[in-house]
């Protein structure tokens, strides 16, 4: 009986350790994977990435700043990870940092036309509420992506929470060109923020002359053709 008793319990402490030993196996892996997957990312390794979303890594995993991994590529200019991840059949697109930005507006902002365009061909929320890419593409100063966001039917005098349109941005943070598009497509030059200030304003505090002078001439009130 004693025997018996020892038997068992020995039983029992072993099937405790292997179960223990499983677990502690499973989560060193799991976080292997988790340090291994995002090391890829930051350094472009598509073929880890890939490799690690066949064995069933969740590509939308936060990494520790709470940045998706899409995110993360597209801050990192690691195009061949992005390019992967846009692709992947349950990326969530619209993932968001705590500033409230998504994959499209940090593409928009560093000038990363390709992937915006890949973003915009996945079905990215060009018009999300708030800060949007046309306000990111504007600052920066990128034209060829305004003029793409614009084509997708970005709204060219999208807000922000303090009422700042992308037509200020550019007129004080981006280019000429941007300036010109962006009125070109509609832009309301006289539209004001809720400090008070429009996008004359905004050229003006940036010391801009070629963005005063186009949006001056916006202002003019255009002259009436004499009567016959």
């Amino acid at each position: 009986m004693n025997f018996l008793i020892i038997y068992m319990k020995k039983s029992f402490l072993s099937y405790v350790f292997i179960g223990f030993f499983t677990f502690f196996c499973a989560f060193s892996a799991q976080a292997s994977s988790y340090d291994n997957f995002f090391k890829a990312v930051k350094s472009d390794d598509v073929l880890s990435v890939h490799r690690l979303l066949s064995i069933g890594f969740d590509a939308n995993t936060l990494d520790p700043q709470k940045r998706s991994a899409l995110m993360l590529a597209v801050a990192e200019k690691s195009v061949k990870v992005a390019s992967l991840l846009i692709s992947s059949l349950n990326i969530d697109l619209e993932a968001m940092n705590s500033a409230g930005e998504n994959a499209l507006m940090l593409a928009s902002l560093s000038g990363q036309e390709n992937i915006v365009r890949q973003l915009i061909d996945r079905g990215a929320d060009i018009n999300k509420p708030g800060w949007t890419a046309l306000h990111y593409a504007a600052s920066g100063g990128h034209d060829a992506i305004v003029r793409l966001l614009l084509v997708h039917h970005a709204y060219v005098d999208a807000e922000s929470p303090n009422g700042s349109t992308p037509l200020m941005l550019a007129a004080r943070y981006g280019s000429t060109v941007s300036v010109k598009l962006l009125l070109q497509e509609g832009a309301q030059a006289g539209q004001k923020n809720q400090q008070g200030l429009n996008a004359l304003d905004f050229a003006k505090l940036g010391e801009r002359p070629d963005a005063i002078a186009l949006l001056g001439a916006a202002f003019k009130p255009q002259t009436l053709a004499p009567s016959r």
